[in-house]
This record gives structure tokens, C-alpha cells and sequence, in this order.
């Protein structure tokens, strides 16, 4: 068995530059710890069995639901229930973006499209 070694938040996104591509930066049981980044607007969705949680490291995002907006700052988190349709959204550029997970949870949902990541990359 490996040793557990911290992670630094901030030279994990230095990795990467594309978005809405997530990364494996760990596993927790069945749960994934995911780093993301947003620019602009994703799809609407839903995921059928999985809640998300969105922790918010850089940036601003507006999570999308069909009957209001929320904004979500720098250090603090939302919930997506299982069914609820969403839409994230980067504010004002990019957004960095922590997200707990199942590890079963399809980054688009209920729906396909050219966003879909179907197998994720992992961090080192």
C-alpha cells in the first residue's frame, strides 16, 4: 500500500489548461476528488443517481437551475442533488473547480454530448 501524500491545489490546475475536461486527483471508497476548469457555459443535465459537490478554488461560477441562479465565490461549495437539472457556468473568465463525486458520475449527465468524457485522466 502506498503512503497518502498531500495534494496542492494550486500546482494540480498549473497541470492542465483545457476545460471542462476533469481530472482524478483522488479516490475516497466509491467517491472521486475531480479538479476541473470552466470557461463560459456547460450543458444542461441531470444525474439520475449521483448528488455533486462543486467547491469553487478560483474564480466565480453560477450554477444554473430552472428556477434560479446561484453564485458561487472562491472557498465556498453547492450541493447538486441526484435528479436536479443544472447548468455550471464560469464567470467572468475561467473558474477553477473541485468536485466530489461518485465515481460512477458521467460529467454530462443524463446527456451526450461533445463535453462528454467518457474515461478520465488521472493526476500524478
Amino acid at each position: 500500500m502506498t503512503m497518502p501524500d498531500k495534494v496542492n491545489l494550486a500546482e494540480a490546475f498549473a497541470t492542465f489548461h483545457d476545460h471542462w475536461n476533469p481530472r482524478v486527483a483522488g479516490d475516497i471508497n466509491n467517491f472521486q476528488v475531480k479538479l476541473v476548469k470552466f470557461a463560459g457555459k456547460f450543458d444542461w443535465h441531470h444525474h439520475d443517481a449521483e448528488d455533486e459537490l462543486f467547491l469553487v478554488v478560483a474564480g466565480r461560477m453560477k450554477m444554473g437551475f430552472r428556477d434560479r441562479d446561484v453564485i458561487v465565490e472562491p472557498g465556498e461549495f453547492i450541493i447538486v442533488p441526484h435528479g436536479t437539472e443544472h447548468c455550471p457556468e464560469a464567470l467572468d473568465g475561467e473558474c477553477q473547480v473541485l468536485l466530489l463525486e461518485p465515481n460512477s458520475t458521467l460529467n454530462t449527465g443524463n446527456v451526450e454530448t461533445e463535453k462528454t468524457k467518457k474515461t478520465l485522466e488521472r493526476l500524478d
